[in-house]
C-alpha cells in the first residue's frame, strides 16, 4: 500500500476522543476538537484515496468468481 501510514490508525484515536468526549458532558476542549477535526481530515482523505485506486467495491459491481479467475490466468 502506497499511502501515507501517520493516517492509517486514525480510528483507534478517534474513537478515544469520542470517549473522552462523553465523559466530559459531550464536550471537547479546544486541543481535542483541533486534534479530532486533523484526524477526521485524515480519514476523509484515505477514503477519498480508496475511491481514486478503485479499492471499494460500486453497487452492482461483482467480483470475478473463481472460475473466471482460473481462465484468465
Amino acid at each position: 500500500m502506497n499511502f501515507p501510514t501517520e493516517t492509517v490508525n486514525v480510528l483507534p484515536h478517534m474513537q478515544e476522543l469520542r470517549e473522552a468526549w462523553k465523559t466530559q458532558d459531550f464536550r471537547f476542549t479546544r486541543e481535542q476538537q483541533d486534534q479530532y477535526d486533523m484526524l477526521k481530515e485524515a480519514r476523509k482523505e484515505r477514503v477519498r484515496w480508496f475511491y481514486e485506486t478503485g479499492r471499494v467495491a460500486a453497487p452492482g459491481e461483482r467480483l470475478p468468481s473463481k472460475a473466471q479467475q482460473e481462465e484468465e490466468d
